[in-house]
């Protein structure tokens, strides 16, 4: 493993209902040429030391698409967001610092991992950096320290889940990247997925001709 930073793990987060998506496991989804799963494994095995899935279900299909990646589910029941996979994570991950991204992202910037790390090293009070991608903070796309799991767990004790205002008290720094003619950065409905693969062939049909 060749990186200039401290070692890592990825989470994937895939522990919601996708309700938007009538349930559909947006991990086991094709959006482009691959499975999501496979695609943020392969994007990534190179710079982490473990992958994880969080996830309620579909852990044995998972682990035959990807047989080195791991799953857990929340600590607790009831689908409570991404802070309590966030919170739950600690407790599996043995490295100092977890990327988490979601299991519906459309783009993956390149050198993504290592500029995370750098907005870290250059804020050391910061316990979490996020993705900014033309304009929208994508929380759940960001890396945390381990230090953050106090302030994850009194967040969840008080029941106040919103990771904008959680990252705020982990002095949240975010790294922006621009995307030209990106359609959305994450899929959230049946809707959007339509539209997505619609431009894509959209795209692909203008390019061959």
């Amino acid at each position: 493993m060749n990186t200039d930073f401290p070692a890592t793990d990825l989470v994937i987060m895939a522990g919601g209902q996708a309700r938007r998506m009538n349930g559909m496991n947006k991990l086991l989804q094709q959006f482009d040429d691959q499975i999501q799963l496979s695609k943020i494994c392969q994007h990534f095995k190179l710079e982490v030391q473990q992958i994880w899935v969080n996830s309620h279900r579909d852990s044995s299909i998972y682990k035959s698409i990807e047989p080195n990646v791991e799953c857990f589910s929340d600590d607790q029941q009831g689908f409570l967001g991404p802070l309590m996979g966030m919170k739950s994570a600690w407790s599996r991950v043995q490295a100092e610092y977890a990327l988490f991204i979601p299991c519906d992202v459309t783009y993956i910037p390149n050198q993504v991992l290592a500029k995370l790390h750098r907005a870290l090293e250059k804020n050391p009070q910061a316990s979490v950096a996020y993705v900014n991608i033309n304009g929208d903070a994508l929380y759940p796309f960001c890396l945390l320290k381990r230090a953050s799991l106090s302030i994850l767990e009194n967040q969840l004790a008080a029941n106040k889940l919103s990771l904008r205002e959680t990252f705020r008290q982990l002095h949240a720094q975010h790294v922006v990247f621009q995307k030209q003619s990106l359609f959305c950065h994450s899929i959230n409905s049946l809707d959007e997925l339509q539209q997505y693969k619609q431009m894509k062939a959209f795209k692909q049909m203008f390019v061959s001709n």
